[in-house]
This record gives structure tokens, C-alpha cells and sequence, in this order.
């Protein structure tokens, strides 16, 4: 059955975008699914083990320092870096669409006064911002989402702004308000349509940036602390030089976790950003002869 929209069909011919939408759907379920079968405790140590065992078939990753299993501190660390990512990015999202609608739509002081702390928000530099943040804040998992995310919605909102001052401009948009529609019509029912396809092809780029913002607080040890698990501390044992040397079972698979989902999410904003691109599916649709190269007799 093939799929009726053009941008959802567009998608799923790119096979690289859907190989990793299917990568990432298969780790979260991974994440959440795995730990009931285990039946390990990420934060109990086996004392039987005893510290930085090597892999065997009742610890297929060892344990480490304080005998905790750390393949299920690795599947736990999983489940908080992915939601530190998606949720920071959704709430980056929710703050810099509406601004970005409202200062691109009014103008005037609207406009200023947004774009004013756009311009303050990406002038500093975001990682010394996290970290001041999330030291006043506290360490947690809350905090760090509201952090990341409430300190990732300029980009948005530069996004949504630009494509509002051209949609204001459209026939389409004079046409709904020759119909009656107010203002709030007009933006979230005519315009935002029009100008959201960006903001879904930046998103995967910006749950990228969560994780990894995540992962460097945890691990520079400003972040998420023993025993709550992540992905950034759980590399942080790395930092020891027996650890780095003679136990890279212990950092070496979240740092692959890290690496292989910011590749996937990566592949798959860039296949959305192709998809939702109407040149881009134009010229996939056409003849390799008419995109204007020439072919050899």
C-alpha cells in the first residue's frame, strides 16, 4: 500500500532516512523492553561479581566499580538520555513556534523585543549556559529538560519568524482575512501549515543536541550523578587511565550508543528536510536526463 501523501511517500524512498527511522524505533523499544526480560537491577551490586568484572553470561557487559550490571545501567542510561533528548527538543519546539508566529505575524515590538532575545540567547555560548543553569538548578533529569529545551527555542522561533513574514504576505493568507478569520485563525489554521515543514526537518538536529549536551554535562560531572544512570556518565569512567586502557567494555558501547543515534537521528532530518523540500521531490521525480546534465552519446 503506498503511502497517499507526496512528503510521506518522498520519505520512504529514501532509504537511508527510513533504514534509520527504523534503527531508532528498534532502540527505544530495545530500551524500554529489555530491562522486564533482563530483570537486572541498574543500581543493585552483585557482590558475587564483585568490582569491574570482566563480561560473562551473567553480566554480558561486567559490572563496574560498585559491581552494578552495566548492561542494565546501559539500557537505563538509554532510557533517560532519549528522554532528555526528545523532550528537551519538544520543549524547545512548544516555546519558538508560537514566539516566532507572533513576531513574525504583529511585528512592531513584537518583533523586536523576540528577535532581541534571540539575538541574547545565541550570542553566549549554549554549553556555558547549561552548565551555569543546571549547577543553580540542580543536577536532575527534570532540570536538565527544562534547561536544554527552555534555552533551544530561539533557533525555532528564528525559523517560524522567517517563514512567517513571507506567508503574511500570500494570497492565501489576505484571502482568509477577507473571509472574517482572526488573527489566531490566521496563524495557527492558514499559516503555521505553511511554515512547520522546517521547524520537523531541524527537530531530529535539535534531540541530536540534547543528547549530546546531556552527555557532555554527565560526562564532565556537572550533569546526571551516580547512581542514576545516562549515557554521558556512563562514559565517564573513560576519564580513568586503568579504565580507558584495560576496561573498554565499560565505555566504549554507550559511546557507540551516542555516536549511533546521533547518525540515525541526523540521517533522518535530513531525509524529512529532502521530503518536505517540493524542489527536492521534483527533482527526484524527474529523468536523470532533464535535470540539466548532459549524457554522453
Amino acid at each position: 500500500m503506498k503511502a497517499k501523501h507526496p512528503a510521506l511517500r518522498a520519505f520512504l524512498s529514501d532509504r537511508r532516512a527510513v533504514a534509520a527511522a527504523s534503527f531508532l524505533c528498534v532502540e527505544i523499544l530495545l530500551v524500554l523492553l529489555i530491562p522486564l526480560v533482563l530483570g537486572q537491577d541498574p543500581n543493585l551490586t552483585d557482590r558475587a561479581a564483585g568490582f569491574w568484572a570482566l563480561p560473562s553470561p551473567q553480566h554480558p557487559l561486567g559490572t563496574d566499580d560498585a559491581g552494578r550490571d552495566l548492561l542494565a545501567r546501559l539500557l537505563a542510561g538509554g532510557r533517560v538520555s532519549l528522554l532528555i533528548g526528545f523532550a528537551a527538543a519538544a520543549l524547545g519546539t512548544v516555546l519558538g513556534v508560537p514566539l516566532g508566529l507572533l513576531a513574525g505575524y504583529k511585528g512592531g515590538k513584537w518583533e523586536y523585543w523576540i528577535m532581541r532575545a534571540c539575538d541574547t540567547f545565541q550570542s553566549f555560548p549554549s554549553i556555558i549556559l547549561v552548565l551555569a543553569m543546571v549547577s543553580l538548578l540542580g543536577p536532575s533529569v527534570w532540570n536538565i529538560i527544562l534547561v536544554i529545551g527552555g534555552l533551544g527555542w530561539a533557533s525555532v522561533a528564528r525559523l517560524v519568524y522567517s517563514g512567517t513574514l513571507s506567508a503574511q504576505k500570500a494570497e492565501y493568507v489576505e484571502a482568509s482575512r477577507a473571509l472574517g478569520a482572526t488573527d489566531r485563525d490566521i496563524l495557527f489554521r492558514t499559516i503555521l501549515p505553511n511554515v512547520i515543514a522546517p521547524v520537523w526537518a531541524a527537530l531530529p538536529l535539535k534531540v541530536v543536541r540534547a543528547i549530546l549536551s546531556e552527555s557532555s554535562l554527565s560526562f564532565l560531572g556537572v550533569g546526571l550523578r551516580t547512581p542514576q544512570a545516562s549515557w554521558g556518565n556512563l562514559t565517564q569512567s573513560a576519564m580513568e587511565l586503568v579504565t580507558l586502557t584495560t576496561r573498554p567494555w565499560a565505555w566504549i558501547p554507550p559511546g557507540l550508543c551516542i555516536v549511533a543515534t546521533a547518525l540515525a537521528l541526523l540521517l533522518v532530518g535530513e531525509g524529512l528536510r529532502r521530503a518536505l523540500n517540493p524542489r527536492s521531490r521534483t527533482e527526484r521525480a524527474l529523468p536523470f536526463s532533464s535535470r540539466g546534465c548532459k549524457i554522453k552519446p
